[in-house]
């Protein structure tokens, strides 16, 4: 494929595209399909209308929180963001995993260019606990740490490869899932936007080392 020194050739924009549009896709088929049921029950066992229209709520709610942020992350539609505004939009995480932002100095904003970033590693410090768990935010120095607490908690395998290159996140990309959508999708993003990406090494080997992100 003909690349220039960091950008795609158009077959691989082309996968790009397909990946997102199957994620998001898939992102949506949940929530989607459990507020279709509990409105096809109601209709059907009216004895059940107002149980099955709490259920109906709680996933429309579910459903907009996922969307709001997906938005965010993927289509740009973010400004900077203070303390307040990244809680709220950290609500369309997967309700297993909550973000901590107690060692996080509330006198923010985040950067719009850096916002986006910051989102896309949220969603991927979630897609990293898969049995759910906490993903902390701190300050280390001149960059913001994202450490990731829960059972079999572990960053992608390829992740520092696609942080460091970004032709090796494009090789990723050409070669994923949807599923593996996201950790070379954040890589490029913040290639895209000058953000440097680290992981800080502890002395023992970790699955999943904080994630350092700089917007200073």
């Amino acid at each position: 494929m003909d690349r220039g020194d960091d950008g795609p050739a158009g077959s691989d924009a082309l996968r790009l595209a397909e990946l997102l549009a199957a994620r998001l896709c898939h992102e949506l088929s949940g929530p989607a399909g459990t507020l279709a049921g509990a409105v096809e029950i109601a209709r059907a066992e009216p004895e059940s209308a107002a149980e099955a229209l709490g259920l109906a709520a709680e996933a429309a709610s579910a459903l907009t929180a996922r969307l709001r942020l997906l938005r965010a992350a993927w289509a740009n539609g973010v400004d900077d963001l203070d303390r307040a505004r990244l809680a709220a939009l950290c609500t369309g995480l997967p309700r297993l995993v909550r973000v901590e932002f107690g060692a996080l100095s509330p006198i923010l904003p985040v950067p719009q260019r850096t916002a986006r970033v910051l989102l896309n590693v949220l969603l991927l410090a979630a897609e990293s606990l898969p049995k759910g768990g906490a993903v902390t935010l701190g300050e280390a120095g001149q960059d913001t740490a994202v450490i990731l607490l829960g059972e079999g908690a572990a960053w992608p395998a390829g992740l520092t490869a696609w942080m460091a290159d970004p032709l090796a996140a494009w090789r990723a990309i050409a070669a994923a899932t949807p599923r593996g959508l996201q950790g070379p999708l954040t890589a490029l993003l913040a290639h895209e936007g000058g953000i440097r990406l680290s992981f800080a090494f502890a002395a023992g080997a970790e699955a999943a080392p904080p994630l350092l992100v700089r917007f200073r």
